[in-house]
């Protein structure tokens, strides 16, 4: 997952969302209360050194009070949390020295990657880890981070459509349907605010890798999306949700979390994993090399791990765990449902995205020609 659109709606907490309402309901020094803080907060690099502290940098919507009031109850350590829209956005401050003072940043895959190539990430102490074989067999040694050297994941999901199945007959299967229903779906729907998510999807659909590195193949995505655009309402990653509630969209690409958690507002929405396949996105725990409080960061990973929390936050934060001691804890209506924990047979065509190294300079002068257009 990459970039989100600036304007955020307050109503949701969404993925990849910053809730300055929620935000701003709480004195400043109680924000680690709901995993938040303002932007204007920033904790010294003098605070982030206390062995009591911890902070972390994290995707909104990743940390509730529940969880960090347990963690405090157990540890003694005070979590405080700030959090970006996009993978880049955290690359960035780090890279210009702002976040020097968190000890636990929560990487996407891809970034995994890149920040283990710029050497920004510790090597993980695997005897400090407590429940690293509770995972999935998938995720132990994912390919991103072979051995999980590097990083834990933490939670994991796919991209796809979610619709209106009483007002779209035929229901949509692929990516094609928006190509197909052009005129029907004109102002009606919504791709996400990102460019390796919207192009790879394109590509899948043109039978090429989500990860392609070859510019005649981003340039074919590119000629694709360029005949949709007249049709986008927008492109975002965060709006679309109370506009495919209140009717005004009937279709959007999203994330498999955040559809799961508005289907729960209307039982005529449902999420589809497109046909010929799609990303399936995996947000890990990392240390970065910068981290003042180590000790509190493998305390953290190692509260992460405990299936009963990762079973508690597959539950109230509609994440898929990829833990699977916790997910034999999960009610059985969660472990079945197809939008968290789709079959093996539909995740045949999925991908993880991974660094598009010097090709990035090409994905991101087709997406600025798509998008400003």
């Amino acid at each position: 997952m990459t970039n989100n659109q600036s304007s955020v709606t307050k109503s949701f907490a969404t993925r990849r969302q910053f809730l300055q309402a929620a935000a701003a309901a709480l004195p400043a020094l109680t924000l680690s209360g709901c995993g938040w803080t303002l932007a204007n907060v920033r904790p010294t690099a003098t605070a982030q050194g206390a062995s009591n502290e911890l902070y972390i940098y994290t995707w909104a919507g990743y940390t509730d009070p529940d969880l960090l009031d347990r963690f405090r109850e157990e540890t003694g350590i005070v979590v405080v949390a700030d959090v970006y829209d996009s993978n880049e956005a955290m690359l960035n401050r780090l890279q210009a020295g702002g976040g020097g003072g968190y000890s636990i940043i929560y990487p996407s895959e891809y970034m995994v990657q890149k920040m283990v190539e710029l050497g920004m990430l510790t090597e993980l102490d695997r005897s400090r880890l407590q429940g690293m074989d509770r995972l999935f067999p998938r995720f132990q040694n994912p390919i991103y981070d072979l051995g999980n050297a590097h990083s834990v994941p933490l939670s994991w999901g796919t991209t796809g459509l979610i619709y209106n199945k009483k007002k779209l007959q035929p229901p949509p299967e692929d990516w094609q349907y928006l190509w197909e229903h052009q005129q029907l779906l004109s102002n009606r729907m919504t791709l996400l605010n990102d460019v390796r998510e919207v192009i790879g999807a394109t590509m899948k659909m043109l039978g090429y890798s989500y990860n392609s590195k070859k510019p005649q193949q981003i340039e074919a995505a590119y000629k694709k999306l360029a005949q949709l655009k007249p049709a986008i309402a927008s492109f975002t990653s965060d709006a679309w949700r109370p506009q495919i509630l209140s009717g005004d969209l009937l279709i959007a690409m999203c994330y498999s979390s955040d559809a799961n958690e508005v289907m729960g507002e209307n039982e005529d929405l449902k999420y589809v994993l497109p046909k010929s396949g799609s990303s399936l996105w995996i947000d890990t725990l990392a240390i970065p090399k910068t981290a003042p409080n180590p000790t509190g960061a493998y305390a953290w990973i190692n509260f992460m791990l405990q299936p009963d929390i990762a079973a508690q936050v597959c539950e109230r934060l509609s994440f898929a765990t990829p833990n699977k001691v916790a997910f034999d804890q999960l009610p059985e209506e969660v472990k079945e449902n197809p939008s968290l924990f789709p079959p093996e047979s539909a995740l045949k065509n999925c991908e993880g995205l991974a660094p598009a190294g010097n090709l990035e300079e090409v994905y991101d002068r087709y997406w600025t020609k798509l998008t400003s257009s």
